[in-house]
């Protein structure tokens, strides 16, 4: 049996249907769109998500390669790539990303935190003070 190559896995999309709804904890590596509700915690280092417009998400947490907004979401979101909230979206959670888009009219009640860059220490040959140093985050997400 042949594997699939990982451009082929992020060509897949599932589909929550708007009269879809589920509670529990979600894992995926391709891409998730949520146009119904959903209650639980996402769980997708690999995966790309979006909330559609009128869907509802409370999750304890969202952890995801992308998170794109359009609905409501309650609950902290860690992305290792980016987060976009779309106008009109009701976000109440803080906020973890290398890159994020904030539109106008969105209702956003939470902090944002930006890891600066990765560090290139290791943690265990490095003294205490230049790790911290190397952890700059910003909780200012317009700071370049």
């Amino acid at each position: 049996m042949a594997k699939k190559d990982n451009s082929e896995v992020k060509n897949n999309i599932t589909v929550f249907g708007t009269e879809t709804e589920f509670d529990g904890v979600l894992e995926f590596n391709s891409k998730l769109v949520i146009t119904g509700k959903f209650n639980g915690r996402i769980n997708a280092p690999e995966g790309d998500l979006e909330i559609a417009r009128n869907a509802y998400c409370n999750v304890d947490t969202i952890n995801a390669n992308s998170v794109v907004i359009c609905g409501n979401v309650s609950g902290d979101i860690n992305a290792s790539d980016r987060v976009e909230i779309c106008t009109g979206s009701i976000v109440s959670g803080n906020i973890k990303t290398a890159r994020i888009r904030i539109a106008n009219n969105v209702e956003f009640l939470g902090e944002v935190s930006m890891l600066e860059e990765n560090p290139d220490a290791d943690l265990f040959t490095v003294a205490s003070k230049e790790f911290k140093q190397a952890m700059i985050v910003h909780k200012d997400p317009f700071k370049v």
